[in-house]
């Protein structure tokens, strides 16, 4: 008796097919790409709770006795935008800017018409404190 064979022919497909194929696996090696991108990036960035939130520049306002200054007012100028920001000192004599991005920055503390030196914070000093003193040296005791 004779055996029929069958041979399975491949299937023909249509200009059609093929291209929902090829299309289909592009968008899963272009979903999977981005799922991997985004998980690294997710992996590499760090936490905000570890990454300090910008510097602080703090001091005290002196006269020349290196007695505090209180009620001096200390100016802080971005020298990129030419942004300035106030502090007016208290009781102690200190002031504090906190949350500062990197930056050159130039302060100076002012108190009735005396000022002192100007004095600059560069955005190559990546201490996250700065502390400067600011000496008013014309200030009359009786003035206070």
């Amino acid at each position: 008796m004779d055996q029929i064979e069958w041979i399975r022919l491949p299937r023909k497909r249509n200009k059609t097919s093929i291209t929902r194929t090829l299309a289909l696996k592009n968008a899963v090696v272009i979903a999977g790409a981005l799922l991997l991108l985004i998980s690294v990036a997710a992996h590499a960035a760090p936490d905000k709770k570890d990454k300090p939130q910008g510097r602080l520049l703090y001091g005290k306002v002196l006269d020349p006795q290196d007695n505090p200054v209180a009620g001096a007012i200390v100016y802080l100028t971005n020298t990129r935008t030419h942004a300035v920001k106030t502090y007016i000192v208290g009781q102690e004599g200190t002031y504090r800017f906190p949350g500062l991005s990197t930056v050159d920055y130039e302060v100076y503390a002012q108190y009735n018409g005396h000022k002192s030196d100007t004095k600059s914070v560069s955005q190559f000093d990546d201490r996250p404190q700065v502390y400067i003193d600011l000496k008013i040296t014309d200030v009359k005791n009786d003035a206070r």
